[in-house]
């Protein structure tokens, strides 16, 4: 199956055109394919179905779109009612859209990599996939909300283009091309830039500086602001003969296992990320806003800096390093100078050396200095190793993942020197070392997204014959996406096993943890992870704090089972707060908070006190 939004919208299998009629079901389409598998709700179909005036039986014709649609893409798609709306899923499909952003970003880094002429071939191709203006036969609505940022992202991909067809010298072909677009958008100051490196580089000296002038007046008259950067800086190299010059292009990166370098010998641009999974779903908010935080404002005379730390919550197996890994992936364009990835501990638990994480980092940077190591193999002093990596990242516009954080004292070696690099932080604790960060808390799953993870996994089909059981499974998990996921593998793994089958295993408390793994996934081994942060008896007192069961409570109501008085187990309940095994709820009539333990914490927690299940604490009240 095939879909173009990059102009009119149309849908096709194989050769076969499918008729769709009407600006409202291609409406409805489109905008599906441009969540890219999330759900869209029935509130936004509306707004950009009817903007502000939607009918009375707004909901009725969605519904009959959606089903119109059914019938016309046939059984290739799946058209799914999840509240609050709808999702697309067509697996294996071809989305311009997608293939575009793909294109786009291939090219943009052999540009900054000087492979100029690969760089041309992936942009064209880009510019190829459009047929016109993009979703030229939907609403004005959606039109004026998703056509400014496509046509954006294609006005910059030509931007890029025309960048590497004149480093390749084709500045005679270009001049025609780009006095035409300039002329269509007179306030984009690059492609002026552009035009007059083309005019001076044909011996047209004065038409580049007439160019300079043309703009300058445009800008003041439109928006009375001067030149740029960029602008003046082409004006001032016209006028001191240096744009003669072209950059040196290289040969294709030589291989590397931390990113490339150029067969020159320039900097290496490391490339360390995990990828991320292909059933990454769910997280649409803290996915957007995060993209959006890393992404920097265009600039305007009202732009305010807006550091680029962010820091992800949450307890063990709640998705936080799938998220991060996600986000990192999406943005890696603004951050042209790389992107790093360091796991903050050993596969055990065990926090890792700063002086460790850091030669993994300046390894990955290029640094191949013997001082990074003692004459035993040790690594160097840790003042040391934090100068060099400040002073490698010093000006650089790099994206830093540091997975995993234990506490301040490791992450504030690890920061990047400068406000440009992007930093995404993933921790269990409430950490303070990251200054002007935005913490994302990140809560386990609601039931839509539980369920939409199992389809992901098991199949859409599989898990639509059995929504109850679905959505016992998904109860039973209490929306951890790591159980979740343990579940549907297991289930996807055994295509003879029913959901019901697998509910049925799960719905007994005592051995739910237990079945709750698979291969090298195990939901206790997660949680305990977590668990050996706490002393001894700090882990004693959360297995009695088990026996208060499923409904929150609050330090008054704990006490008697902790046997302790109220301020010194509002203490401990802060602890775990902190390092995410226990929720803070609310706030009760009387001002105080109210605590809740996730079922499955519950559930392993109750291993740990010596006493068993059922049995009452001495003292407990």
């Amino acid at each position: 199956m095939e879909f173009q939004l990059l102009g009119p919208v149309e849908a096709r299998d194989g050769s076969r055109r499918i008729a769709l009629s009407g600006s409202k079901v291609h409406t409805v389409l489109a905008v599906l394919l441009l969540a890219r598998g999330r759900v869209v709700s029935d509130s936004r179909l509306s707004s950009l179905l009817w903007g502000w005036d939607p009918p009375a039986t707004m909901n009725a014709q969605i519904y009959t779109y959606i089903s119109r649609l059914r019938k016309l893409l046939g059984p290739g798609v799946d058209l799914i009612r999840r509240r609050p709306g709808y999702q697309l899923v067509a697996e294996g499909a071809h989305i311009d859209t997608e293939e575009f952003a793909r294109l786009e970003r291939l090219g943009r880094r052999a540009l900054e990599e000087h492979r100029f002429a690969e760089a041309g071939e992936q942009l064209r191709s880009a510019l190829g996939l459009w047929q016109g203006p993009a979703l030229a036969n939907v609403t004005s609505h959606l039109a004026e909300a998703e056509l400014p940022q496509l046509e954006e992202a294609r006005a910059t991909a030509l931007e890029h283009r025309i960048e590497a067809d004149l480093a390749l010298a084709g500045h005679q072909q270009l001049v025609a091309e780009l006095t035409g677009l300039v002329a269509e958008f007179p306030l984009r100051e690059r492609l002026r830039a552009q035009l007059m490196t083309a005019l001076y580089r044909c011996g047209r000296q004065a038409d580049a500086l007439r160019a300079y002038h043309d703009g300058r007046e445009v800008l003041a008259e439109e928006l009375g602001v001067d030149p740029g950067a960029d602008l003046t800086a082409t004006y001032q190299a016209v006028l001191s003969g240096e744009l003669n010059r072209l950059p040196e292009p290289t040969e294709l990166p030589s291989a590397s296992p931390y990113g490339s370098r150029d067969t020159s010998g320039g900097a290496v641009v490391p490339m360390t990320l995990p990828p991320y999974g292909a059933d990454f779903t769910g997280r649409e908010g803290p996915f957007t806003d995060l993209c959006a935080r890393l992404t920097p404002p265009p600039p305007g005379p009202h732009t305010a800096f807006r550091p680029r730390r962010l820091l992800i919550t949450g307890m063990a197996g709640v998705g936080k390093t799938a998220l991060a890994v996600r986000v990192a992936h999406a943005v890696a364009g603004e951050f042209p100078d790389g992107q790093l990835y360091a796991h903050l501990r050993h596969p055990d638990g065990r926090v890792k050396d700063s002086r460790a994480v850091l030669v993994q980092l300046l390894s990955a940077l290029g640094e191949n200095s013997p001082r990074l190591t003692s004459a035993d193999g040790e690594a160097a002093e840790l003042d040391e190793l934090v100068r060099r990596y400040r002073t490698r990242t010093t000006g650089k516009k790099l994206l830093v993942l540091l997975d995993d954080a234990a506490n301040d004292l490791q992450l504030d070696a690890l920061l990047p020197a400068c406000a440009d690099a992007g930093v995404l932080v993933t921790s269990r604790s409430q950490l303070g070392a990251v200054p002007g960060s935005h913490t994302t808390a990140l809560a386990p799953m609601d039931e839509g997204e539980a369920l939409a993870l199992l389809a992901t996994i098991v199949g859409v089909s599989r898990i639509a014959l059995e929504p109850e059981a679905a959505r016992e499974i998904a109860a039973h998990c209490a929306g951890l996406p790591l159980a979740l996921r343990i579940a549907a593998a297991r289930l996807a793994s055994r295509p003879h096993w029913s959901a019901a089958l697998m509910a049925r295993r799960l719905a007994d408390p005592a051995g739910r943890v237990q079945e709750l793994r698979f291969g090298a996934l195990s939901v206790r081994t997660c949680l305990q992870a977590s668990l050996r942060q706490l002393t001894r008896d700090e882990t004693e007192l959360l297995g009695r704090l088990t026996d208060l069961g499923h409904d929150a409570f609050s330090a008054r109501g704990a006490g008697p089972a902790l046997r302790m008085p109220e301020a010194a187990t509002e203490e401990f309940l802060e602890r775990l707060v902190d390092v995410s095994l226990l929720e803070m709820t609310g706030i009760d009539d009387c001002g105080a908070p109210r605590y809740r333990l996730h079922e499955l914490v519950r559930l392993v927690g109750r291993t740990l006190s010596g006493h068993h299940a059922g049995r009452p604490l001495a003292g407990a009240a």
